[in-house]
C-alpha cells in the first residue's frame, strides 16, 4: 500500500509537473535578456619570423521561452552563461591587454604584429561606458591627449601609450553603445593590410559552411563558403584575398547588408575611419563579426 500510494503521488506530481512545464509564459525583459547563451572563437597564429596573432570573437544569443519548462531552462543556461562570460572576458582581456565592459552581446578582439583592438557592443549607455573606459585606461597608465570630442551619441577620444598611440570611438546605434578600442604598435604593417591614402579598408570573409552576400555603399560582394575565412591571421592570408573582397572608402559611415543562404537580410551602419582596415567575417547565425586589423 505504501508503495503504490508513493507511486501514485509521484506519478501526480510528474503529470503536474508535466502540465507546469507547459503553461505559457509572457515576455519578461529583465529575464529573457541577450545573456543568456554565450557562441565563442579562438584563432592563433604563429609563423617561422616569430610572428604571432590571435583573434577572440562571442557573441551572446537571447533566450525567448514560451513556456514555463522552456523559461527554467533558460534561466539554467544564463548561470552556466554568466560563469563562462566571467571566464571568457578575463582570459581574453588579459591576452589582448585591453579592458572590456561587461553586459556585451558582441565582441571581437585582435593581437597581432600591428595592433591591439577590441571591439564591443553593449546595451549600457554611452555615458556609463566612456567612463568605464576612462578609469580603466587610466589605471593603465593611458594618458588622454587634448582635443577629446564627447557628445551624447558619440564620443572620440585619442591617447598616449607607453606602446605607441591609442584610439577609443563610441558611437550609438540602435540601442546600443559601440567600443572600438585601439593601441597601434610600432610596426607598420604590410601592403596587405594598408587601405589607399586617407581612406579606409573593408576586407570581407566568410566562416560558414553557405554561401553569403554582403552589400556596402550599394556594392554587392558575393562570398562563396570559407571564402576569405583566414583573412585576420595574417597579412599573407589577407594578401591572398582577391581584390573583389577589398573595399576602400572614404572615411564615414555606411550601411552594410548581409543575406546568408537566401535568409533574411539583416542591416547594420558600419563607421571605418582614414587608415583604418578592418575584416567583416560572417558568422553562423547570419552575425557579422567586426574585427580591427590596423
Amino acid at each position: 500500500m505504501h508503495r503504490r500510494t508513493l507511486g501514485v503521488l509521484l506519478a501526480g506530481s510528474l503529470v503536474a509537473a508535466t502540465a507546469a512545464m507547459a503553461i505559457p509564459v509572457t515576455s519578461d525583459p529583465a529575464r529573457d535578456s541577450s545573456t543568456d547563451t554565450i557562441q565563442a572563437g579562438w584563432s592563433h597564429t604563429s609563423r617561422s619570423n616569430g610572428d604571432v596573432a590571435d583573434i577572440w570573437w562571442a557573441v551572446r544569443d537571447r533566450c525567448s521561452p514560451d513556456y514555463l519548462g522552456e523559461r527554467l531552462l533558460c534561466d539554467a543556461l544564463r548561470m552556466l552563461a554568466r560563469a563562462a562570460s566571467r571566464t571568457f572576458e578575463s582570459k581574453m582581456s588579459a591576452d589582448v591587454g585591453l579592458p572590456l565592459p561587461g553586459g556585451w552581446s558582441l565582441m571581437t578582439a585582435n593581437n597581432s604584429p600591428f595592433i591591439r583592438s577590441a571591439h564591443v557592443e553593449t546595451p549600457l549607455d554611452l555615458k556609463t561606458v566612456l567612463g568605464f573606459y576612462r578609469a580603466a585606461l587610466a589605471n593603465s597608465g593611458w594618458t588622454e591627449t587634448d582635443g577629446a570630442v564627447v557628445e551624447a551619441d558619440r564620443a572620440v577620444i585619442a591617447f598616449t601609450t607607453s606602446d605607441g598611440p591609442a584610439s577609443l570611438r563610441l558611437t550609438r546605434q540602435d540601442g546600443k553603445t559601440i567600443a572600438d578600442l585601439s593601441l597601434r604598435k610600432r610596426r607598420v604593417a604590410t601592403a596587405e593590410f594598408l587601405p589607399k591614402p586617407e581612406q579606409g579598408r573593408l576586407m570581407l570573409g566568410n566562416k560558414t559552411d553557405d554561401a553569403a552576400v554582403v552589400t556596402v555603399n550599394e556594392r554587392t560582394i558575393k562570398l562563396a563558403a570559407h571564402a576569405g575565412e583566414n583573412l585576420a591571421n595574417s597579412d599573407n592570408a589577407a594578401g591572398e584575398l582577391p581584390d573583389s573582397q577589398k573595399i576602400d572608402l572614404p572615411p564615414g559611415k555606411y550601411k552594410v547588408t548581409l543575406t546568408v543562404d537566401g535568409s533574411m537580410a539583416r542591416s547594420r551602419e558600419f563607421e571605418v575611419a582614414a587608415n583604418e582596415t578592418w575584416g567583416l567575417l560572417v558568422e553562423t547565425n547570419g552575425v557579422l563579426l567586426p574585427v580591427h586589423l590596423y
